[in-house]
């Protein structure tokens, strides 16, 4: 047993290791042997005389990921496993039943199928439940059960799954899946081209500068590039993405590191497609990192009306080294600035709160920058759009909301309950948002807001001091306050919901495919852009 411990001790301890070479290990060289010296004997000794029988390859994989909990979120230990997930992140192709997929804890949950692909063409729909494949139970699978649908191609696999209560058995032929960075581009009306851009893979600016292409040879005279909810990707995309609307030889990023290796300027190299069409680009607050690198650089060199709300604020730039027995690091190796010299970084996960987390930068702390014809940036906090449209930037109620599931739910009730014949002319209703809101109250839904957890928090001190007796019949009453405030905030935010509700909802009855052409007629931050570039002079104000 020790024999065999000691072996299985070997193979993580090369991973941490090799987490160490560079400059860095050069410099403090003695205090990083010590610190693995140390880690070294104890992990043998917990794993030799732990009373109980231990799993060393869990306790590393928990250990590392641990440690690197402390750092920033993007700096992360993959495993096996892991690194396949990444790899298909990165290109967007894979083998399996083409489908987004969310693993909770005794199910898997069908979010999204891709028209056309294999769990479409099985019947499976968002919102089925899938609790067994080829008779393996989903809540009694050791690991990831998501890997159960995955396999070699045109291979047959039986899914089990409850829809409304009812469990239901379908065959499902897996088949090579590719995942398109352009999944949508087509015109919205005889001169402006719409694009979506939906992720920064390795197909991202060939998939671009196609559809750019395509829509000027049907008549595209103006174009609308959407980037909202676009989490970002590769950073040479961005570059050749930029690339297509401005000339070779533009400073598009630079990237800033400890290591001198990693201090970088990206600029374009190829001939672009167009550089005089006029360009609004879309972004919300979930377009992160390559998405801020295009919008942030087209608008410091004044090449695109910027509309939506702001970005995430990620400028931070990670790179995969690879470890031993084919596992990874990714690290986050510099921050990017963007052509006027900002960073847009929004999060500081280096100086945190008492609570532990990450802190925001203030707004009073950000600085201004110059675009190339002397308009006023800033850093800080994601990129600002120079057109707002509240419509598309959540609220903390609506990020509540959206992460308890409870709109992907009330949309999977509403598609078994209602027959819609022409989806265009879909309108969610104010009877309707009200049945959404009995929704909320029916299934429990709760918010804790920052306010409530101050004064939780208040009342146990006070407890600890004896003052609690008046405080506690204060505390009530302000509790009740804020649930009424609560209540308030759904009906404050019903815009923002609506819309969220309404674009999932139209994506269960013609697929995201559908939901694009929908956007383009119903689309608020669409029609606003459409609007500016329908008048040049009001397009060029922006600019200059």
């Amino acid at each position: 047993m020790k024999n065999l411990l000691k072996r299985r001790i070997l193979i993580p301890i090369f991973a941490v290791t090799i987490l160490f070479t560079g400059t860095a290990f050069k410099n403090d060289f003695f205090e990083i042997a010590k610190q693995i010296e140390i880690f070294t004997t104890l992990f043998k000794e917990l794993n030799m005389n732990y009373v109980d029988e231990t799993n060393p390859a869990d306790l590393m994989d928990n250990a590392i990921k641990n440690m690197l909990n402390d750092l920033d979120p993007y700096t992360k230990f993959y495993n096996e496993q892991d690194v396949e997930a990444e790899r298909i992140r990165r290109t967007g192709d894979y083998t399996g039943v083409g489908a987004r997929i969310r693993t909770l804890e005794n199910k898997l949950v069908i979010v999204e199928p891709y028209k056309g692909y294999p769990a479409d063409k099985a019947g499976l729909k968002a919102g089925d439940e899938i609790i067994a494949v080829d008779g393996v139970s989903v809540s009694g699978y050791d690991g990831d059960a998501s890997n159960l649908l995955k396999g070699a191609p045109n291979s047959a696999l039986q899914v089990t799954y409850k829809r409304q209560g009812k469990t239901n058995t379908t065959s499902v032929t897996r088949s090579e899946i590719e995942i398109d960075a352009v999944p949508h581009f087509s015109m919205i009306d005889d001169k402006t081209g719409y694009i979506v851009l939906q992720k920064f893979n390795n197909k991202a600016s060939l998939q671009t500068g196609y559809a750019l292409k395509d829509l000027k040879a049907q008549g595209a005279k103006q174009i609308i590039l959407d980037l909202r909810s676009n989490p970002g990707g590769l950073l040479n995309e961005a570059v050749n993405v930029v690339n297509l609307f401005v000339p070779k030889g533009q400073l598009v990023v630079t990237t800033k590191s400890k290591v001198k290796k990693y201090n970088k300027t990206y600029y374009t190299k190829k001939e672009p497609v167009d550089t005089e069409i006029p360009v609004v680009v879309l972004i919300n607050g979930r377009s992160a990192s390559a998405s801020e690198i295009v919008a942030g650089t087209l608008q410091d060199i004044d090449r695109a009306v910027i509309v939506g709300s702001r970005s995430f604020g990620k400028g931070l730039v990670q790179r995969p080294k690879k470890l031993t027995y084919g596992t990874q690091l990714k690290v986050t190796i510099s921050r990017y600035y963007t052509p006027s010299g900002r960073c847009i970084q929004a999060l500081d996960y280096w100086n945190r709160d008492e609570n532990g987390n990450a802190v925001r930068v203030k707004q009073e702390n950000y600085n201004v920058f110059k675009t190339k014809n002397g308009r006023k940036v800033f850093d800080g906090g994601g990129v600002f759009p120079d057109e707002a449209v509240d419509v598309t930037k959540n609220t903390a109620i609506t990020d509540a909301i959206l992460n308890s599931q409870s709109i992907f739910d009330f949309a999977t009730k509403y598609y078994y309950s209602n027959t819609i014949d022409d989806i265009s002319d879909f309108n969610f209703s104010d009877s309707e948002f009200n049945a959404f809101k009995n929704y909320l109250n029916t299934t429990g839904f709760e918010f804790e807001t920052e306010t409530e957890k101050a004064l939780k928090k208040a009342l146990e001190v006070a407890k600890t001091e004896n003052l609690d007796d008046d405080i506690n019949r204060d505390y009530k009453t302000l509790i009740t306050n804020l649930d009424n405030s609560k209540a308030k905030a759904v009906e404050d935010n019903k815009k923002q919901l609506i819309n969220l509700l309404t674009e999932e909802i139209v994506k269960r009855y013609v697929y995201r495919e559908g939901l694009y052409e929908y956007y383009k007629t119903n689309d608020e931050a669409i029609n606003k852009a459409s609007e500016i570039l329908s008048n040049p002079s009001k397009y060029n104000r922006y600019l200059n």
